[in-house]
């Protein structure tokens, strides 16, 4: 039971609590951050373990900013390949690609959690509830559960979470997976994938650290805050 009187942090704790044993989805970004690192703290290091999925569809260094963050908090953790570019239907980027997605995540996290008697936790927010995203329908359909949501916290909330416990990641923008900058209807390929990866590397090499390169045929999109677009322009 839950105590929503309670302050944040203690009803994130009472969440991960209830499920004992975890397995994190682990993508470093600030909600998987805080959920690992809660985690971490509430059941302790023998109860929790930290996953992250490898796949043509992850950015350049974002499996490593993974590795570094839990070898830093002493955080169990390991990666798995996942072969979502060996499934048709998520190949041909319909708008259910990220339940495609999801479910091979599900296939390789399933079996890990089971063999733990643990748990699969996804780093899912309230305010994530409102946008389209048929990745979290299908991953709870395999039984994965969100303690952020349960906690009822939204982004802002992890955000503040993750600065009070003095992570580095508190103001870390989004990183979505780089299908995400292709548009619906054009296949996902791994040389296109490699592309975009390739341009937004370039483009944070100017000093950019929030930045996305979508896809439009002959044309790349580049797409920065607001407060960097005249710098981008120069």
């Amino acid at each position: 039971m839950i105590d929503r009187s309670a302050p944040a942090p203690r009803r994130l704790a009472q969440a991960l609590a209830s499920l004992d044993r975890v397995v994190v989805a682990f993508s470093g970004g600030v909600d998987s951050s805080v959920l690992a690192h809660a985690a971490l703290r509430e059941l302790g290091p023998s109860r929790v373990l930290a996953v992250t999925a490898d796949s043509a569809s992850l950015a350049t260094g974002e499996l490593q900013h993974c590795s570094e963050l839990a070898a830093a908090w002493g955080l169990p953790w390991r990666s798995v390949r996942t072969d979502e570019l060996t499934d048709p239907r998520y190949v041909a980027n319909g708008s259910d690609r990220c339940a495609r997605c999801k479910t091979a995540l599900m296939d390789q996290l399933g079996p890990i959690a089971h063999d733990r008697g643990a748990t699969v936790v996804l780093g899912v927010n309230l305010d994530d509830l409102g946008d389209h995203r048929p990745g979290q329908a299908a991953a709870a359909e395999r039984g994965a559960r969100f303690p952020l949501v349960d906690a009822g916290l939204a982004k802002a909330d992890v955000r503040t979470l993750a600065r009070d416990a003095d992570l580095s990641v508190w103001d870390r923008p989004a990183m979505p997976c780089l299908s995400s900058r292709i548009p619906y209807g054009t296949a996902v390929t791994v040389d296109l994938l490699g592309r975009l990866d390739r341009a937004e590397l370039a483009v944070r090499s100017l000093g950019f650290g929030d930045v996305r390169v979508r896809h439009h045929g002959d044309t790349a999109r580049v797409e920065v805050p607001r407060r960097d677009l005249v710098a981008a322009a120069e």
